[in-house]
C-alpha cells in the first residue's frame, strides 16, 4: 500500500480558507507550531483576516480536542467530517513542534524569519520520512521558490477553491451572435407578461447559455436576457437595443452595450447580486453609483447606499487615522467621491450637489471590519475593489444580505494588490463562477475604457 502524502500548511492557506483542513481527503496534514503562533498573533488584530484566524484556530481545536494524549497530537489525530448519513474519516492532523528543531546543514537561517522556520520544518519531515511525499502548501510565491531552492521536493499552491484553470474561461455575462439572431430562429413561442415580452426558442440555438446571460447581435435591433433554461428550451426576455441604450440613471447614459447590460441588471429588482468586472476606466463604479442613486432617491426602493472596499492596507491603517469610521474610510473611498463629482460637474454648484446626493441617498462608508455579524436590510451595498477579497471573505459579506438588499461587486482582476491572491484564486473569480446558473445573479464584463485616451493607452500597452 502506498504511504499517504503529508501536507505542511502555511499560515496564509488557513487564512485563505479556514475550512481547508477538510479538503485534503485521506491525506495527512501537519501544522508547524510557528503557524499557530502566527494565527495567535493575527486573531486579535483589527484586521479583516482576524476572523479567519479565529475560525482556523477553532477548526484546529475541534479536531485536536479529540486526542487522548499529548503524544497523539504529535503523531496525528483523525479528521472526521460529519456527513448527512455517516461520519467520513479523512486523514490525520498533527502539530509539529518545530521550535525544538536545531540548526543543521541545509536549513535556512530562521532566527527572525517565520517562513524559514516553516520551510525548515518541511525539510526535516522530508528527511525523516523519505518514503512519503512531503508537500509544503503555501500561497506565498516567494516562499515556494525559497523552499524549492532549499531542497524541498514538493511545494504547491492551495487551489482547491480555484474553479477555472484559465481566466479566459470565465463567463463574460454576454454572448455575441455571429449572425442576426432572428435569421437563425426556426420556431419561436412569444408571449407577454406584466408588460414584458418573452421568447421561448430551442435550446440548440443557445446550448451553453445560463440564467441572466445577455444575448445580442450586430443588427442593433435585437438584445435579450436569458431568464430560464430547460433541457430543450431557452426563455429570453426581450430588452431591445434602443431601449437598453436609452436608459438614464441620475443623468448617466450607457456608452456601450456592456454598460447598458449592467444598468439593466442593477435596475432589475429580481437580481439580488450584480457583479461588474472590467479594466480601470471602463465605467464600473460610475454605472453602479448612478443606478444606486436612482433606486434610492428617485424610485425609493431602498433606504440607503452602503459603500465598502478592501485593499490590504485598509484594515491595518484605519485605526491610526483621526475621526469617525466614515472619516477614516474617506481616503480609501475617494473613487466614489470622484464619480459623484463627475456626475455633477455641469451643475451650477457641483460640491453642493455632491453633498445633497450623499445626504439624500444616505450614503454610508463602512469598513469591512464592521460588516461581519450585521444583517443589512433595505440597502444597496457596493463592494469596491472586490478582486482583493478571498472566497471566504466574499462569502462573509454576501451572507450579510438581508431583506430587500441588493449586493454589487466591482472589480478588476488585472489589479490585485493582495500578496496571496491571483486572478484565478480571487474571490471575485470564485463568485462569478459559483453564481453562474443562479437566477438572482448577473455578472457582466465591461469592455472599452472611457476615462481618457491616456488611460486607455496605458491599459493596453503597459
Amino acid at each position: 500500500m502506498t504511504a499517504s502524502k503529508l501536507y505542511i500548511l502555511d499560515t496564509n492557506v488557513l487564512l485563505h480558507d479556514p475550512k481547508c483542513l477538510f479538503q485534503f481527503k485521506e491525506q495527512d496534514i501537519t501544522i508547524p507550531m510557528t503557524v499557530l503562533e502566527e494565527l495567535d498573533d493575527i486573531k486579535d488584530r483589527k484586521k479583516h483576516v482576524a476572523a479567519e484566524a479565529r475560525h482556523a484556530i477553532r477548526a484546529i481545536d475541534e479536531i485536536i480536542s479529540t486526542a487522548t494524549s499529548a503524544s497523539q497530537i504529535t503523531k496525528g489525530v483523525q479528521i472526521r467530517l460529519e456527513g448527512k448519513e455517516r461520519v467520513i474519516k479523512l486523514g490525520r492532523l498533527s502539530i509539529f513542534p518545530d521550535h525544538e528543531l536545531t540548526t543543521r546543514q541545509g536549513f535556512l537561517p530562521d532566527e527572525r524569519n517565520k517562513d524559514n522556520k516553516i520551510i525548515n520544518c518541511a525539510l526535516h519531515l522530508q528527511a525523516t520520512f523519505p518514503h512519503r511525499q512531503v508537500i509544503l502548501v503555501t500561497k506565498d510565491i516567494n516562499m515556494r521558490l525559497k523552499a524549492l531552492g532549499a531542497g524541498l521536493e514538493r511545494v504547491e499552491d492551495y487551489r482547491t477553491d480555484q474553479l477555472v484553470s484559465d481566466i479566459e474561461l470565465l463567463p463574460a455575462g454576454h454572448k455575441h451572435m455571429d449572425a442576426p439572431f432572428w435569421e437563425q430562429v426556426e420556431t419561436v413561442d412569444s408571449y407577454q407578461e406584466e408588460g414584458k415580452t418573452y421568447h421561448k426558442v430551442d435550446r440548440s440555438l443557445l446550448p451553453d447559455t445560463y440564467p441572466n446571460e445577455y444575448i445580442y447581435d450586430d443588427s442593433r435591433d435585437f438584445a435579450a436576457r436569458t431568464v430560464a433554461v430547460t433541457d430543450d428550451k431557452v426563455t429570453l426576455l426581450d430588452l431591445g437595443y434602443d431601449r437598453l441604450m436609452q436608459q438614464t440613471c441620475w443623468g448617466i447614459q450607457p456608452i456601450n452595450l456592456q454598460q447598458a447590460f449592467a444598468m439593466q441588471a442593477l435596475l432589475d429588482p429580481d437580481i439580488d447580486l450584480s457583479i461588474l468586472l472590467g479594466a480601470a476606466g471602463s465605467g464600473k463604479t460610475l454605472i453602479a453609483l448612478a443606478c444606486a442613486l436612482e433606486l434610492v432617491i428617485e424610485d425609493r426602493l431602498y433606504n440607503k447606499i452602503i459603500v465598502t472596499r478592501s485593499t490590504p492596507p485598509v484594515a491595518e491603517d484605519i485605526g491610526f487615522l483621526p475621526g469617525t469610521e466614515e472619516e477614516k474610510m474617506t481616503p480609501w473611498l475617494s473613487s466614489i467621491n470622484d464619480n459623484l463629482e463627475a456626475m455633477h460637474e455641469h451643475d451650477e454648484r457641483p460640491q453642493s450637489s455632491v453633498k445633497y446626493a450623499i445626504e439624500k441617498a444616505n450614503i454610508q462608508f463602512k469598513s469591512l471590519n464592521f460588516i461581519r455579524g450585521r444583517s443589512i436590510q433595505n440597502a444597496i451595498v457596493l463592494i469596491d475593489e472586490s478582486q482583493n477579497l478571498t472566497p471566504q471573505q466574499l462569502k462573509t459579506i454576501l451572507t450579510r444580505c438581508g431583506k430587500n438588499t441588493k449586493m454589487v461587486c466591482l472589480g478588476n482582476l488585472a489589479q490585485i494588490d493582495s500578496n496571496y491572491l491571483t486572478a484565478l484564486t480571487s474571490g471575485l473569480t470564485y463568485i462569478v463562477e459559483r453564481f453562474r446558473g443562479f437566477d438572482g445573479s448577473a455578472a457582466i464584463h465591461f469592455e472599452g475604457i472611457f476615462r481618457s485616451r491616456l488611460a486607455e493607452y496605458a491599459e493596453e500597452h503597459l
